[in-house]
């Protein structure tokens, strides 16, 4: 039974990705700027025919209609067409960039949980003393500053000043790698090669510091609550009265139960990491989507940016409906 409504939930998803689709479609063209002319224009000297012949080659001479049904004809065939500025695929494109994404994120997502478990289990312990206090704002700090100027100050810091990280790409020029899997952690690993390891661990603590900081934030002060009110509950003081440490009822019944808020937080920040990381992949030069969707929106590149958008929302649709599988799991009283 499980089974059947996990299926039906994953298919009443379907709407919700080919609704973005539409919506995505219709503000590309909507949005001033022709990508013909932005690309004849890069092109120098050109004639009408050749800007015909590039209209027909991309359909942009159709009614819009008829672009937003050939646009789903080729969606259905496993098929985003080809980058207007490239002229690759724009699954291979995604195929390129997305291991360089995955990882920036995996990054940001293991400094977030690091630093904002421990301090919000800690500052709901130690609830109102000097350490909770600090801790909550630094978190407000955290929540509030933008991102694209905490990765300059710790440029600024770390890389300019102190000279201790690298600002830019993911891996040194003077560095070999053998590329297998595409996600360099991995790569580095498999093949043995500690000197490119180091380096592109290096290369990575800054845009996860970057990216995880207000993830860090919001994680720790939704824990921060969830375990609050799990201390008040009966069964948390009844485990007390026999004898059982703080620490102990801590560890042994609260955290379990004080996870679920911040299970979906999670899952909802995973979706983040994924397609909100533009501005920090621009910054560090970081050559993941995030970056090539910039560059196809300036470019107005509409199959690459509808490509990225519609992986984008699928990201997000399953990360959520993940989450809700795994509350199943933790919470057998939860039904989809």
């Amino acid at each position: 039974m499980k089974g059947i409504k996990i299926l039906e939930r994953l298919i009443a998803t379907i709407p919700v990705v080919l609704g973005i689709a539409i919506i995505v479609f219709l503000f590309m063209r909507l949005t001033p700027g022709d990508p013909v002319d932005i690309m004849m224009g890069k092109a120098g000297m050109v004639t009408e025919a050749e800007i015909e012949a590039l209209q027909r080659e991309f359909n942009l001479n159709e009614p819009l209609h008829v672009q937003l049904f050939l646009f789903f004809k080729g969606l259905l065939a496993g098929d985003l067409g080809n980058s207007m500025a490239r002229g690759v695929p724009v699954t291979k494109l995604i195929k390129d960039t997305l291991p360089a994404t995955i990882e920036l994120a995996g990054g940001a997502l293991i400094f977030a949980l690091i630093i904002a478990l421990p301090i919000g289990i800690i500052s709901a312990v130690k609830q109102n003393s000097y350490i909770d206090k600090a801790a909550m704002a630094v978190s407000f700090v955290g929540i509030s500053m933008p991102a694209f100027w905490l990765g300059i100050v710790l440029i600024i810091l770390f890389s300019v000043n102190l000279n201790l990280l690298p600002s830019q790409s993911r891996l040194s020029h003077m560095i070999n790698l053998q590329h297998i899997t595409g996600f360099y952690i991995i790569d580095s690993i498999l093949t043995g090669n500690m000197p490119a390891l180091i380096n592109a661990l290096k290369h990575l603590f800054l845009p996860s510091i970057t990216l995880g900081a207000s993830m860090a934030a919001i994680i720790a002060r939704v824990m921060r609550s969830s375990m609050l009110e799990v201390l008040k509950q009966d069964y948390v003081m009844l485990a007390r009265a026999k004898g059982l440490s703080k620490w102990m009822v801590v560890i042994k019944h609260c955290i379990k139960n004080a996870m679920m808020p911040t299970i979906t937080v999670v899952g909802m920040q995973v979706g983040v990491l994924l397609g909100g990381n533009m501005i920090v992949e621009s910054v560090f030069g970081w050559p993941g989507l995030g970056r090539l969707v910039v560059d196809a929106i300036f470019n107005r590149d509409y199959p690459l940016v509808q490509g990225v958008v519609m992986f984008y929302a699928i990201i997000f649709v399953l990360a959520n409906f993940t989450v809700d599988v795994i509350y199943t799991y933790i919470n057998p009283k939860i039904e989809l």
